[in-house]
């Protein structure tokens, strides 16, 4: 899929996701970019708050018009897109958090929101990448779990990387999408706890769910779009 033609760009806004979605209502074209050099109403999964600081960070938003399925794979899409972005760019030890977060060396980088329409055959998938942002400038509760790209990567750099790896990996099969997450799976292993219970992450099954094994050998499938997800504190 070709990415960025047309490509919208602003120096601020409130949110590249709430843009996209206009633009898909106006009949934009799919590819249609969004990006942003300030972000300041930008949200992460379930409405928590997403940070873009001027001039050291992307906030980019893409327009896809083809058939959406719920649950399904285009988030994992998009995150293994993500993830190669970021290794092109010169990071090392890139992973994925099921569902949407993207962490370098243990620590998040990047964070993705996919808002799908499938009756009108469209989605908005954003992503927030962190560039430049110094460990000390994250707000409190972010420090030591947060981090960004570094290595004097530019805003330029970083949407051609993100264009050219998300474009490539949404028009990949499926099978070859699951086996390169697998690759990259930051929870498999790991003790996770949600609303109603806790368990090994164990992968993610072909519709994008997280597969999760209890102590009593059950095998749960969490719906990112239904299920809050934690570590334990030693893990985040």
């Amino acid at each position: 899929m070709i990415i960025g033609r047309p490509h919208i760009h602003y120096r601020s806004i409130g949110s590249t996701n709430e843009r996209a979605r206009q633009a898909a209502a106006d009949g934009a074209p799919g590819g249609t970019l969004v990006t942003a050099a300030e972000q300041t109403a930008g949200r992460g999964r379930q409405g928590r708050p997403w940070s873009t600081p001027a001039g050291s960070a992307i906030a980019w938003s893409v327009l896809i018009r083809q058939q959406i399925e719920l649950p399904g794979t285009l988030p994992l899409k998009i995150g293994v897109g993500v993830c190669d972005a970021v290794e092109a760019l010169g990071a090392n030890g890139v992973q994925m958090k099921w569902p949407n977060d993207i962490w370098i060396g243990g620590r998040k980088c990047a964070g993705i929101l996919v808002e799908a329409r499938p009756r009108e055959g469209w989605a908005v998938a954003g992503v927030g990448l962190n560039l430049s942002i110094a460990d000390d400038e994250f707000p409190g509760e972010l420090r030591g779990r947060a981090t960004s790209l570094g290595g004097g990567v530019s805003f330029g750099e970083g949407v051609a990387a993100l264009n050219d790896h998300v474009g490539r990996r949404l028009e990949a099969p499926v099978e070859e999408t699951l086996a390169l997450f697998a690759e990259r799976d930051a929870l498999k292993g790991r003790q996770v706890r949600w609303d109603e219970g806790e368990g090994t992450a164990a992968g993610i099954d072909r519709q994008g769910n997280l597969l999760v094994e209890s102590s009593a050998g059950c095998l749960a499938s969490l719906n990112a779009g239904e299920v809050h997800l934690s570590l334990p504190v030693e893990d985040q």
